[in-house]
């Protein structure tokens, strides 16, 4: 006659139960990957729009300049709102810029000449990438150094933002012209009117 040894029983109930644990940990670590990978379109849709005002704030004038920079303003404290909410659940954008990029974290989209950069370093970020603790919750993307003589287009400067610190680098995206600047900038011929009888 065989006996268990004391205590068997309760180590396999343990087992069962530190195992039926891990697996709601899993469950719940992959939802909350999955909501905040949902919430970083957001964030690329409020760093736009941010942009699209702040460039219709310097082309507006009187009224329209106005209502573009409150727009800019209601635009940028949405978007900080966020950035701190997803910090506070260790979501942080990645800053690769001057840094030789991982490809587990970056994807090169293109190369660009620089004539002081290191070949191969991250000149700017065209979408921004985030880390969820050690983990990269979205890879960026990235354009890449390669030496040369500066492109003959105008090199983006960072600005100084209002807190003094420097500007996240917005993406280029196209915007939209309105009628009245359109005739403004190329000025359609008019017909010739019919001489009157």
């Amino acid at each position: 006659m065989t006996t268990t040894p004391p205590g068997t029983d309760e180590l396999r109930k343990l087992g069962v139960r530190v195992e039926a644990l891990s697996r709601k940990r899993e469950e719940a670590v992959t939802q909350l990957t999955a909501l905040l990978s949902a919430l970083l379109p957001l964030d690329d849709l409020l760093a736009d729009t941010a942009n699209r005002s702040e460039q219709l704030a310097r082309s507006g004038t009187g009224r329209t300049g106005q209502l573009a920079d409150a727009v800019r303003q209601q635009t940028d404290a949405a978007h900080r709102m966020l950035r701190a909410e997803l910090a506070r659940h260790g979501v942080h954008p990645m800053d690769l810029v001057g840094k030789i990029p991982d490809p587990v974290e970056a994807r090169a989209t293109g190369v660009e000449p620089h004539p002081t950069a290191p070949g191969g370093t991250v000149l700017r970020e065209t979408v921004t990438g985030f880390r969820h603790g050690t983990d990269c919750l979205r890879r960026a993307d990235v354009v890449l150094a390669v030496p040369g003589p500066a492109p003959a287009a105008e090199q983006a400067t960072p600005a100084a933002s209002s807190d003094g610190g420097p500007t996240r680098e917005r993406r280029n995206q196209p915007h939209r012209t309105s009628r009245a600047r359109r005739r403004q900038l190329l000025p359609l011929p008019r017909k010739p009117s019919k001489r009157r009888r």
